[in-house]
């Protein structure tokens, strides 16, 4: 197994002053432009209000104003995607949600590490791909690097360190697959 390789000049832009002054012009806009508007009506405003800080999302994807959103810039959602109430998207690294595809309530999505074996334990950026039509339901953590195939579903409360297969069911800590998702026709 080779060592994991590390991009110096993305590690220590992640720690840059322009970082650190974007991060916080994002968290003082959060509190006073996005987090107030509760009502469901003001998602175009809040989808607004990420598109500035460089978020790449659908005019009706749904993004809850309690969801919890590290860096804009690093987030990128789908036609009909859906990032719950409460959801944490730790998105140091790239993150991306398909289209048609749900990040329910508490859900924790963490797109970095640390690499334990460097004594300066650097950031390692690993993006996580949920594909469309997937759902992530309710206090699941999905990993960093991780893919979620498409129409998948990460049952409540379940850990996800390994890539998921499309249609497939998966839950537990660590997860493991249960079963298929088979589609019916309506």
């Amino acid at each position: 197994m080779s060592e994991p390789t590390i991009d110096l000049s993305e590690y220590e832009s992640k720690f840059s002053l322009n970082n650190k002054m974007a991060r916080a012009a994002w968290n003082l806009c959060r509190v006073v432009l996005f987090r107030p508007f509760v009502f469901n009506f003001f998602n175009p405003w809040r989808l607004f209000v990420l598109r500035l800080f460089g978020a790449k999302i659908a005019s009706n994807a749904m993004v809850y104003a309690s969801a919890r959103i590290w860096a804009p810039w690093n987030l990128t959602m789908g036609e009909h995607a859906c990032l719950g109430p409460e959801a944490d998207c730790y998105n140091q690294g790239h993150i991306t949600i398909g289209a048609h595809t749900t990040v329910s309530q508490k859900s924790y999505l963490c797109a970095s590490s640390h690499d334990i074996r460097d004594p300066k334990h650097r950031l390692l950026l690993k993006p996580i791909v949920i594909a469309d039509q997937a759902w992530v339901a309710a206090d699941a953590f999905i990993g960093p690097g991780v893919s979620i195939g498409q129409g998948a579903v990460v049952a409540a409360r379940s850990a996800v360190f390994d890539n998921v297969a499309p249609w497939t069911i998966v839950r537990g800590n660590p997860a493991i697959c249960v079963g298929r998702r088979e589609m019916r026709a309506s």
